[in-house]
């Protein structure tokens, strides 16, 4: 009975052994890329949050602990600044979204030229966006740019005057270059989540007598919501700490009508040279994001277990 035990204690190291090699194995192959990943990504958030809670001048840097923080409750420009950043991601999602949302549901059905197509709408993906931002720029331009034109040929304008130079409407610019430039992220992530949905379902559904709302609002639409939910958390963080497109044709101006958070942050660190304050605010846009992706994420969770 001793020997039997014994015999089966000493079988079951050599497979405690195999077992702890091969959960430790994965990680030695990823070690590099993880050590490559915290070098790149951790160490700078930690440094530029250890920032926030400094105030540098031109030889020297002296903790002030919180106090970065609580200018921020009475900066108006940073308000002005939130206010612009909510206003400029809401409106360039928003249209992003329904229009790519479009340019999906149309690219999935077959039709002549369906390829050339796709890649005219593919296309502003590929362009860099400070091209993009001086062409719109140009486009704005009464000058030497057609739009003021044909907007003061529409009645929307009593002038060809420059969209851009205006308080009133200069958000407007950016907001539809960035429109233009997010379009086919919607576009191309969309379209292939519906290639996905498989066509079973939609010829059950017509054979039950669906319309082609209620085919899109009970088939098509829940099995795009998790894809939706991702694509919007993603194209909003990326759109609310996107600076390139104002800096090109505003650079935050006039007046600040079109300055966001990402804009004075630059603002703040490389022109007035506050650095500790510029960290602070960027610590405040990251806490923002992070909450945002949370809920997000959370309501993805829920629509995935009823798909």
């Amino acid at each position: 009975m001793t020997y039997a035990v014994s015999e089966i204690r000493s079988a079951a190291r050599p497979r405690k052994r195999r077992l702890s090699k091969a959960a430790i194995e994965p990680w030695l192959y990823l070690s590099p890329a993880i050590v490559l990943l915290v070098l790149v990504l951790l160490v700078p958030l930690i440094i530029g949050i250890s920032y926030s809670f400094r105030k540098f001048s031109a030889f020297k840097s002296q903790y002030v602990g919180l106090a970065q923080y609580q200018a921020m409750l009475s900066d108006q420009v940073l308000g002005q600044a939130l206010i612009n950043t909510l206003w400029w991601t809401v409106a360039s999602l928003f249209f992003q979204f329904f229009l790519g949302l479009g340019l999906a549901l149309l690219l999935d059905k077959p039709f002549y030229g369906r390829k050339v197509v796709q890649a005219v709408v593919f296309l502003p993906w590929a362009v860099p966006s400070f091209l993009s931002g001086l062409t719109w720029a140009w486009l704005f331009n009464p000058i030497i740019g057609p739009l003021p034109h044909w907007l003061f040929a529409l009645g929307l304008k009593a002038e060809p005057t420059n969209v851009l130079s205006d308080p009133a409407t200069a958000m407007w610019g950016p907001i539809v270059a960035n429109i233009w430039f997010g379009i086919p992220f919607f576009a191309i992530t969309l379209l292939a989540a519906l290639k996905s949905i498989p066509s079973e379902l939609h010829e059950a559904a017509a054979i039950d007598g669906a319309s082609p709302w209620q085919r899109f609002t009970k088939v098509t639409l829940p099995f795009l919501a998790p894809t939706i939910v991702i694509t919007v958390m993603l194209r909003t963080i990326w759109i609310a700490t996107f600076a390139d497109l104002i800096f090109v044709m505003t650079e935050g101006g006039p007046a600040g009508s079109t300055s966001t958070v990402p804009v004075y942050i630059y603002v703040s660190a490389f022109k007035s040279l506050d650095k500790g304050y510029a960290s602070a605010v960027a610590v405040l846009l990251l806490v923002l994001l992070i909450a945002y992706a949370i809920g997000l994420i959370a309501i993805r969770r829920t629509l995935v277990r009823h798909v």
